[in-house]
């Protein structure tokens, strides 16, 4: 295999799990997309929040790479201020930027190769020094553990899962079947509840 060939499967399957980010908004309204559904406020615009500053960060100054317009949230001192959308963030402008986001680090992607060296000043001094190789398999693994957050946090508000509209890769069935499903996982699970 070659090195490109590497970099374009990597780059691939980081564009599948954008794409599966930003399809989790699909149909929701604005309330839906910023409602806090775990005890830690996880919310679906916040991931892709979160996810802009990923990019921006990994394919930006780990590789002396100047970030254009950075999100002034960005230097912020708030703890999660990446994790949530303000009022004032609309679902237009955090979409827009996500892809703004995505251009900037396929450009880092497309111009180096994956040996070139990075810097990553804020992991530990004997994981810092990094290849373009380790950060695409870096960001690759956490947009898809968003990505994953993301399933959940829909699912939970209407139903909806998979990985993509045209190929779910959820098991067939209809609401019936899912109900009898998961009334049998929970039978399963009751006979170990003395374990609680």
């Amino acid at each position: 295999m070659t090195g490109d060939s590497a970099k374009a499967d990597l780059h691939r399957y980081l564009q599948t799990g954008r794409d599966a980010l930003l399809w989790k908004l699909d149909g929701l309204s604005e309330y839906s997309i910023r409602r806090p559904m775990t005890s830690t406020g996880t919310n679906l615009l916040g991931l892709i929040k979160h996810a802009i500053g990923v990019e921006l960060g990994y394919f930006g100054p780990v590789f002396g790479r100047a970030v254009p317009d950075l999100a002034s949230w960005l230097h912020s001192d708030e703890p999660n201020v990446d994790m949530w959308a303000r009022a004032d963030e609309s679902r237009e402008h955090i979409v827009d930027s996500y892809r703004r986001a995505w251009t900037f680090a396929d450009a880092t992607i497309d111009e180096l190769d994956l040996d070139s060296p990075g810097l990553v000043p804020m992991w530990p001094e004997d994981r810092r020094h990094v290849t373009l190789h380790l950060v695409l398999v870096h960001v690759l693994a956490e947009t898809h553990r968003h990505a994953g957050h993301a399933d959940i946090v829909r699912e939970s508000i209407d139903g909806t899962a998979g990985l993509r509209p045209e190929h779910s890769n959820v098991a067939p069935g209809d609401r019936l079947w899912w109900a009898g499903y998961r009334d049998r996982l929970e039978h399963v699970a009751c006979s170990f509840e003395e374990d609680k």
